[in-house]
C-alpha cells in the first residue's frame, strides 16, 4: 500500500469532514485505530492542521465517496512519487461530504439571516452550494423552506471558523466601501448658503437740505 504523508494530518481531515470509520480511517493513513480515536477525541494530535488528500493528490473524491456509502470499503491511495506531488492549485469549492449535504439547506438560511453582507458567490464557496439554492433560500422559494432551520455552518462541520470570519470580513469592508460610494453618487453637492441681498437704504449724502425743501413739480 503505498504509504500516505502526513497521516496524522490526513486522519485529521477525514475525521472532521467525511463519515468513514475509524477503521477505514487507520487502515488508510497507517495509524492504528485508537491513535485515530485518540485524535478524534482530541488527546491526540492536539493542533495539528488538517491536511486535505483529495487537494494533494492521495486519493480521489470517488474513492471517499465509496467508502462513506460501505464502511467495509477499503480507500485506495493514488499511486505517486515524490517528486511528483502536484504544485498547490487555487482553491476551488468546497467539498461537502454525503453525510452533511442535507445540512446545507440549514446552513444558507443561519447565513442569510446573520450575515446579510455575505454574497451569494462567498456562501458559495464556504459551504459548498449553488447559487441558485441560495437565491432559492433568501427568496423562500425552496423545496424545504417549511421545514429549514437555520443553524452555524461550523457547528454543522460545513466550514471552519478561520474561513467563516475571513470571508465576513471580507464581506463587510466591500458592503462598507459599496455604501460609501452609493452615498457620494446619490448625494447631492453642498451648495454655499445664499447670501441676503444688502438692503437698499438711504443714503446719508442725499439727505442735504437742498433735497429736503427741494420743490416738487
Amino acid at each position: 500500500m503505498t504509504q500516505i504523508l502526513m497521516p496524522k494530518a490526513t486522519a485529521v481531515w477525514l475525521i472532521d469532514n467525511t463519515a468513514m470509520s475509524f477503521k477505514q480511517i487507520s487502515e488508510f493513513c497507517g495509524l492504528h485505530i485508537l491513535e485515530v480515536e485518540g485524535i478524534a477525541d482530541g488527546d491526540v494530535g492536539l493542533g495539528i492542521r488538517g491536511a486535505d488528500p483529495i487537494a494533494n493528490g492521495q486519493v480521489s473524491r470517488e474513492e471517499i465517496e465509496k467508502a462513506e456509502k460501505d464502511s467495509t470499503y477499503a480507500m485506495k491511495p493514488n499511486t505517486f512519487d515524490a517528486d511528483e506531488l502536484p504544485k498547490p492549485k487555487k482553491r476551488g469549492p468546497r467539498y461537502t461530504p454525503l453525510s452533511r449535504r442535507q445540512d446545507r439547506p440549514d446552513a444558507i438560511a443561519w447565513l442569510v439571516r446573520n450575515h446579510p453582507e455575505l454574497t451569494d458567490a462567498q456562501i458559495s464557496k464556504l459551504i459548498g452550494t449553488t447559487k441558485p439554492t441560495i437565491k432559492s433560500i433568501r427568496e423562500r422559494t425552496h423545496w424545504k423552506i417549511n421545514t429549514i432551520q437555520p443553524q452555524d455552518p461550523v457547528s454543522l462541520g460545513l466550514t471552519s471558523q478561520v474561513d467563516l470570519d475571513a470571508a465576513v470580513k471580507i464581506g463587510a469592508e466591500k458592503k462598507a466601501k459599496e455604501d460609501a460610494e452609493n452615498a457620494v453618487e446619490g448625494g447631492e453637492a453642498l451648495q454655499p448658503a445664499p447670501q441676503p441681498e444688502p438692503e437698499e437704504e438711504t443714503s446719508k449724502a442725499d439727505l442735504t437740505l437742498e433735497n429736503l425743501f427741494k420743490p416738487s413739480n
